[in-house]
Order: structure tokens, then C-alpha cells, then sequence
């Protein structure tokens, strides 16, 4: 590709014998929405912890804006811009959904580790930090602790945070896993939303989800790239349906 912002070569990892990544070769167009799919099992999130530095690749190398990032930390990947969501909510409960994106905007100030400081002294923020929830439907709730919240919309807050450590790549480990339908379709309009002028890599097994919004599909099977292409392009890889999105289809067309 010739804007990839994210590239990774010959990516490996093994755990004891057993290859969970298996020399992937991935590379991430500036500007796209670019899913993972593939079966349980298949490397996605392994994937991420490797691209992320959560984990230590047994092989291979990584580029983030043609920068090797393969020996960074995960703190010095995430001041370049690459910030990352986990499976589970990872906010903080007993603060409100102002507080949570104040946490993430506070880098800018450097104050992030001065706690002594009255909390006064982060009111600068919030009018940023209002605007971030506005932009994730969350206005309303800026008073109300984040586990009060539905699970769809602290998913929402999670998001609002992330854009307020300003990422330049954001990678979503499935976003909406354990949504009901409402959630899934403000969460999915939300991803597209906020996907302007950012790259978004995410691992998705709502395959209605991946149609909608992404611009690139990379099919992982046993650690490898399987496919890779448009949604299109994937769906009518006879490999693909096999391993995959066969399944998905059969549910989705079950009467």
C-alpha cells in the first residue's frame, strides 16, 4: 500500500511449541477502518498484543509510520499515537464520565502522575473533555459514574477517553462483544463517526458490522493471513466461507 501507517513483517509468536502468529505479513492504509476477522483461535488478539508491544514477537518486525517500533514499549507506542481498547470495559467505575476523559487529557498538561494536586486544577479540561462526550452521545451522562452506566454506552466512554490521548491509529478489540442490538448500532455509527481523519484497526465478529464500515478485511486462520481484501472479496473466497464467514452467513440466513 503506499500510505501504510501500520506494517508488520514476518510476525511471530510462539508460546512453548506453539505457534499462535505465524509469520504475518499485515500492513494498515492511512485513513481506512481495517478489520481482523477469524475464527476463536485464529491470532487476532494475540495480534494486537503483539502490534501494541503487550507482547514480545518471537520474529519479525513492525513499522508505525515508517518508524521500526519492534523493540518499543508499550508506553512509547501509545506517546506516538497508537492507542488501543481491550475486550473488556477498561474504564474507571467509581469516577464520572467527565473524570475518565479528564484522565486522558491530562497528558497534555504533563500533570498525568501529580496527585497531589487539588483537583480544581484540572478544570481547564473539562470543557474538552465536554466536547469529546459530545462527540460519543455521553453529554448527558458527564455527572454520572462510569458504573452506572449500560455496558454499550461505558464502551462509548471508553472511546471518548481514547480520542482524548489524540491517537493517530486506534485498535479496537472487538467493540461490540456482549451488546445487545441498540448498543450495536450506536457503537458501530460511532466507530464510523470518529473514524474521520484517524486510521481504525479492529478485531469484529459481527460480520454485518465488517460489511458496514470497513474499508479493508484481513481473514486470520491458525495465526496466518488466510485473505485479504474488501469485504466482497472475502466473502467469495471459497477458503474464507470455509473457515469462516460460511457460518456467519448460515446464521444470518436461517429463518
Amino acid at each position: 500500500m503506499p500510505d501504510a501507517i501500520l506494517r508488520a513483517e514476518g510476525l511471530c509468536k510462539d508460546f512453548r511449541g506453539f505457534r499462535a502468529v505465524d509469520r504475518l505479513d499485515l500492513q494498515v492504509q492511512r485513513g481506512h477502518i481495517h478489520a481482523l476477522i477469524g475464527p476463536n483461535g485464529a491470532g487476532k488478539t494475540t495480534c494486537f498484543n503483539l502490534l501494541t508491544k503487550f507482547l514480545e514477537p518471537s520474529a519479525g518486525r513492525i513499522f508505525f509510520n515508517g518508524r521500526d517500533i519492534t523493540r518499543a514499549t508499550p508506553a512509547r507506542i501509545a506517546r506516538l499515537g497508537v492507542i488501543r481498547s481491550f475486550q473488556i470495559s477498561a474504564v474507571f467505575p467509581h469516577m464520572t464520565a467527565l473524570q475518565n476523559v479528564r484522565v486522558g487529557l491530562q497528558r497534555r498538561l504533563g500533570t498525568s502522575f501529580h496527585f497531589w494536586r487539588p483537583a480544581r486544577t484540572l478544570d481547564r479540561l473539562n470543557a474538552r473533555a465536554m466536547e469529546l462526550l459530545a462527540q460519543v452521545d455521553l453529554q448527558d451522562f458527564a455527572g454520572t459514574a462510569a458504573a452506572s452506566l449500560p455496558y454499550g454506552r461505558k464502551r462509548a466512554l471508553e472511546i471518548a477517553a481514547t480520542l482524548a490521548m489524540e491517537p493517530e491509529l486506534m485498535l479496537l478489540d472487538e467493540p461490540t462483544a456482549g451488546m445487545g442490538i441498540e448498543d450495536v448500532a450506536r457503537v458501530t455509527a460511532l466507530i464510523k463517526r470518529v473514524s474521520a481523519g484517524r486510521t481504525i484497526l479492529m478485531v469484529e465478529h459481527n460480520m454485518s458490522i465488517v460489511a458496514g464500515i470497513c474499508d479493508r478485511i484481513t481473514v486470520l486462520q491458525r495465526g496466518s493471513v488466510l485473505a485479504e481484501g474488501r469485504y466482497d472479496e472475502v466473502a467469495a473466497d471459497p477458503r474464507v466461507a470455509e473457515a469462516y464467514m460460511g457460518t456467519a452467513h448460515a446464521q444470518e440466513e436461517a429463518p
